[in-house]
């Protein structure tokens, strides 16, 4: 490490072993500053949960509480036994990250206990916290129970479950749970904040509202721990992010704790080093057998394989419940050049969206094997303040020629109806299809340059065939793109819903983030499929079977 050496009489002096306590250069750097481990400190959280907490359910009822080799040497250790010169805590925030079923709510629960009743802190207020009231009620559950459990705890703990508190009369201390569905939390004066599953929070308004309570505290502590999400805008993605800053030594602050257990980025789900790397307790908690066969039911399914990454692999994914399966979409990309598909056949899909949003128009010629060109719109004035806000690339797909940047904070509605009839007149588009809600102006534009337009419903009636002929296409690698990437984003983000025939349809309200270039290559399908040459069904013409 790059401090070794200038730290090497520190290191003389201090009593502690140097390969436990620094662990990165941003270690080395609050030494230096003026921080120090004290093993006493933290060993004083192991010896409470040893001698007076023991588990309430599972395998380990009844057991005293003994720290699995992780929980003490990454994150105990290490978050409450280093120190500052006045003898108060380093770290005054923590995110702490792994897949389910990893034991964070028995961790979250033990620490809300020490907290309470052996952090030297009179008139402690202990919350835990989450994004409702169920939620909220596990961790306070779990903490009660353990209280039940102990009898050291139990004579001099009050439980109050009808109001998720706990209550230490000697010091005047408690422990209650919240919610983001309860209204007021103004006012709090937090010793800790035990924020659980922070990726459910649907806003940050309960994040933002707690951020600051302990402040008047003498070392407050505000931890967090989730499995990961898909809303890459919320506030666990942004402290998420600001985790992964402090373990890569690109950002500095020695008040932040950070412990990601995560699988790497494009790992296999059949990998086991994988499982591994995100379950930290593998060895004590899973079975292995029951786990691998998630796993291989996880490589089947695109909607069992984007919950298996959040759920068992700890990865952030791009929604909820993917739709599409983007290694075989990879696998669709090749050489599509323009030019040599001048004159040919094909289908429009027009997706205006908002003035402020993106527009995309897609066309796509199903005797050329299946080849899709896409074209998108954004307003330029506005490209840079939504790239910072959205943390989407669009200055560079702009510059790269992916997106057409319109004059104004607007989109020029002008501009593309002139581009529009442009590529209809160099490819020979049977029509355009477009959703009617909101298009006039644009109907009339396109039919009054002789462009036949088709107004396309966005229901389940219109968009289920052309959806599963879309999805049929890409499991079997028939579709033909250039690998373009805005619509690659877009086809990452699709999730769709369902009625109770097994329509389908894409929502843009449960994708979190943009997909209008499917939308409108899914009305480019629809329209090939419904005029087709003789009027016969373009899965007969093309031998596709709806799956």
């Amino acid at each position: 490490m790059i401090l070794k050496n200038a730290l090497a009489q520190l290191r003389s002096d201090a009593d502690f072993a140097w390969d436990d306590w620094i662990t990165s250069e941003a270690d080395e750097r609050a030494l230096l500053a003026g921080y120090r481990p004290d093993i006493g400190r933290a060993e004083h959280v192991r010896r409470f949960a040893l001698e007076h907490t023991r588990h309430s359910k599972g395998q380990f009822a009844g057991r005293p509480f003994t720290l699995f080799d992780w929980e003490w040497g990454r994150v105990v250790r290490p978050l409450f036994g280093w120190i500052d010169e006045y003898g108060f805590r380093r770290f005054k925030f923590a995110y702490i990250s792994m897949a389910k079923k990893n034991g964070k709510s028995c961790m979250l629960s033990l620490i809300g206990n020490y907290g309470l009743v052996a952090d030297q802190e009179p008139g402690a207020e202990i919350y835990s916290v989450a994004a409702d009231r169920e939620q909220a009620g596990i961790i306070y559950n779990e903490s009660a129970n353990m209280v039940e459990a102990s009898p050291a705890l139990s004579a001099i703990l009050t439980l109050v479950r009808s109001q998720k508190r706990i209550v230490h009369k000697k010091s005047k201390s408690f422990y209650k749970a919240l919610s983001a569905d309860v209204p007021t939390k103004e006012g709090l004066n937090a010793h800790y904040i035990l924020f659980d599953e922070l990726h459910a929070q649907q806003t940050r308004n309960l994040f933002d509202t707690l951020r600051y309570a302990g402040r008047m505290r003498r070392q407050p502590l505000f931890l967090m721990i989730t499995t990961a999400g898909y809303d890459k805008h919320s506030i666990c993605y942004e402290q998420y992010a600001r985790a992964k800053r402090i373990l890569d030594n690109t950002d500095e602050d020695h008040s932040f704790f950070a412990y990601i257990a995560e699988a790497p980025e494009g790992a296999d789900v059949l990998d086991e080093t994988a499982w591994l790397a995100a379950n930290p307790s593998f060895t004590e908690l899973f079975n292995y057998e029951t786990f691998a066969a998630d796993a291989r039911e996880a490589k089947q399914s695109a909607t069992m394989e984007n919950r298996f990454r959040r759920y068992c692999l700890n990865q952030w994914t791009e929604q909820d419940v993917r739709w599409l399966q983007m290694d075989c979409w990879d696998d669709c990309a090749g050489q599509v050049d323009p030019s040599e598909l001048i004159g040919c056949r094909c289908f429009g899909g027009l997706d205006l969206a908002t003035r402020r949003d993106i527009a995309a128009f897609v066309l796509y010629f199903p005797d050329n094997d299946h080849a899709v060109l896409p074209f998108f719109w954004i307003p330029g004035e506005n490209a840079r303040k939504r790239q910072d806000h959205d943390r989407v690339p669009y200055i560079d797909w702009i510059s790269r020629g992916l997106i057409a940047a319109t004059p104004g904070n607007a989109i020029d509605y002008n501009a593309i109806h002139e581009r529009v009839a442009e590529l209809c007149g160099l490819y020979d588009v049977q029509a355009v299809n477009i959703d009617p809600w909101n298009a006039e102006a644009t109907t009339q534009y396109l039919q009054g340059q002789g462009i036949e337009v088709a107004p396309f419903g966005q229901g389940y009636s219109s968009m289920s065939k052309p959806a599963k002929c879309l999805e049929t296409m890409v499991l079997r690698r028939e579709l033909r793109h250039d690998g373009n990437l805005v619509l690659r984003w877009m086809a990452a983000n699709a999730t769709v819903v369902e009625d109770g025939k097994e329509n389908i349809m894409p929502s843009k309200k449960k994708s979190t983030e943009k997909i209008d270039g499917i939308v409108a290559l899914i009305m480019a399908i629809g329209g090939a499929m419904a005029t087709d040459g003789d009027g016969v069904s373009i899965y007969e013409t093309q031998g596709l079977d709806v799956i």
